[in-house]
């Protein structure tokens, strides 16, 4: 069952949703059994649904309250192009950064391709270096930039 554009931006807005509320399972039924990911830093691409899951509670795990906005969307055949800002509380480790209680705030240009009415891949490039920069600067550093 192949899906159109229109309703593959749908399944994809939904997914954000749901993983704001913490569903991974529901999440992961959204993916292809062999979904691919293409990661920043990666050695190559990594597949699996697992591979996903770990990346998201990662996420919420460091940012329990993480909330995603979806700013842009557009979708082509198989192909949907989104452009989303991450916000959120840093309350638990990430990265190897304790929780500083700080509140962070980025941006992501990420990519997806379906495949049978399920997400079977995906390209992302967080901006992970804004990201740390708010978790890892001093207070100085902070009200200086006017980053809040």
């Amino acid at each position: 069952m192949s899906m159109g554009p229109e309703q593959n931006m749908t399944l994809l807005r939904n997914t954000y949703t749901t993983l704001q509320s913490g569903d991974l399972d529901t999440c992961a039924a959204t993916l292809t059994e062999n979904f691919i990911a293409n990661l920043p830093g990666a050695p190559g691409p990594l597949y699996g649904r697992e591979i996903w899951r770990r990346g998201a509670q990662t996420m919420l795990d460091g940012f329990p309250d993480l909330r995603i906005d979806v700013e842009e969307m557009f979708g082509v055949d198989d192909k949907v192009v989104v452009r989303v800002h991450f916000r959120g509380t840093h309350r638990g480790a990430f990265q190897g950064v304790e929780a500083t209680g700080r509140p962070v705030s980025y941006d992501s240009i990420e990519i997806y391709r379906f495949e049978g009415g399920k997400i079977a891949e995906e390209w992302v490039a967080p901006d992970m270096l804004t990201l740390m920069r708010q978790i890892t600067a001093d207070a100085d550093d902070l009200a200086d930039s006017g980053a809040h």
